[in-house]
């Protein structure tokens, strides 16, 4: 978007890999080979997401979209743990929410202010103090750390605001807010004015306060993309309360009913949810008409005939506009909380593969042995120790692997490729 104001984005985050377990001994009297003391790894970083009220837009993320947590040490002699990975911090604007891209579910809803951890760091290995047993005082194998968590996520802002101003362009609909509030948006008498949406706190009585937003852009088509309807209809899905801005006295050469009429259809076509919300109808710029009361009394009757209640008033000379903000916190204080989307992100089962998916192919001469079976495997498997070795033998002759490719005609002596590892077959 190229509008200074920026509320969805695509951004990239790796936690840290767990460290590797360490293979030491130390010297102690009657102790095999000094005795195992390897400590283990430390704990991949999370990459955490949390809420900055200071911030109003994505407009940080328009330039850094990977975010990397870092590594957790190896473990150290004398039972030392490693480090664990720093973590890395993503702060966002309240509101945001938080969508994994593959499957556009919902991952978070940053709206609580309680941070989210969207990527957990890999757990780090296990030493080789941890594998000494009576008959295996000196293991010289340890466990390698766990890869963290990575996910391309979606950065969507939906604007925390208790009361959304809509309405064509150029209907008043900013004056109102500057009117009632101490938000000071752009204003002047031409089409889109408002490229981005303004918030601002109206206060109606002692303790008595709430949020209203001038959502800019809805025009005819908005909900299929037209104008900028599209990029900022999101921004009212939370709004408890609709006030619904009407030019009454045609100064855009437009009829009055005709605009409440396509508004309320662009909103139905973007979301029936949205369009069901209670909504206050506001006829602007009554100044303009002088004694004539005739469009006022025909937008009336018919927003009244729909079960709409209906204001008049002059946002430019704040007619009206005292007894409006009243009405809406009278509403609002009977109407359910801003709404808080649950997240039904379910995670994918880790692809951990099984022997019978492990694929054979032989190329002249090289026995070639993949999948993530064999992958995760040889991942736990320290070939400089004879135990380690044994147990990897074991392993491929347990799974039939070895009986595979006996049947595909491998020979003695010929050449197994295991994970850029190379082997010499022996029956």
């Amino acid at each position: 978007m190229s509008y200074g104001f920026v509320d969805k984005v695509t951004i990239s985050v790796y936690a840290g890999k767990g460290g590797d377990g360490a293979v030491t001994f130390h010297r102690e009297k009657f102790v095999a080979a000094g005795g195992p003391d390897g400590g283990d790894g430390g704990r991949g970083g999370d990459v955490i997401l949390v809420v900055d009220d200071h911030m109003s837009t994505l407009m940080d993320f328009r330039y850094k979209r990977k975010f990397t947590a870092a590594n957790g040490e190896n473990g150290l002699n004398k039972r030392c743990s490693g480090k664990d990975g720093a973590n890395v911090t993503i702060r966002v604007p309240r509101g945001t929410l938080v969508r994994d891209k593959a499957t556009g579910s919902i991952m978070a809803d940053m709206s609580t202010g309680e941070p989210f951890v969207a990527a957990r760091g890999g757990r780090g290995g296990w030493g080789n103090q941890h594998f000494a047993t009576p008959t295996r005082q000196v293991p010289r194998f340890a466990k390698p750390g766990m890869p963290g968590e990575s996910h391309e996520l979606i950065l969507e802002l939906k604007l925390l605001a208790d009361v959304g101003l809509v309405g064509f362009p150029n209907v008043g609909k900013s004056t109102l807010l500057a009117s009632v509030s101490r938000a000071r948006p752009k204003i002047a008498d031409y089409h889109f004015t408002t490229l981005s949406p303004n918030l601002g706190v109206v206060y109606v009585a002692e303790g008595a306060s709430f949020v209203l937003a001038d959502i800019p852009g809805i025009i005819e088509g908005a909900s299929e993309g037209a104008g900028l309807g599209h990029d900022f209809l999101r921004h009212i899905d939370r709004c408890r309360l609709l006030i619904h801005v009407v030019d009454v006295s045609g100064s855009e050469g437009r009829d009055p009913i005709e605009d409440f009429e396509t508004i309320n259809r662009e909103l139905t076509d973007y979301s029936p949810t949205l369009a069901s919300r209670p909504q206050i109808v506001a006829g602007n710029k009554c100044d303009l008409l002088g004694d004539d009361r005739g469009p006022i009394e025909r937008l009336k009757k018919h927003v009244e005939g729909l079960g709409y209640e209906f204001f008049e008033l002059s946002a430019a000379t704040t007619a009206g506009t005292k007894e409006l903000m009243q009405r809406a916190a009278a509403m609002l204080s009977s109407l359910p909380p801003i709404a808080v989307y649950e997240p039904d992100y379910v995670p994918p089962a880790p692809d951990l593969g099984s022997p019978e998916d492990v694929e054979i192919e032989e190329d002249d001469g090289v026995w070639y042995v993949s999948g993530p079976w064999m992958d995760r495997l040889v991942s736990t498997v320290n070939f400089t120790d004879y135990e380690s070795r044994m147990y990897f033998d074991k392993s491929l002759r347990d799974a039939g692997i070895y009986e595979r490719m006996e049947a595909l005609g491998i020979h003695d002596g010929d050449t197994i490729s295991i994970c850029g590892m190379t082997f010499e077959y022996k029956s």
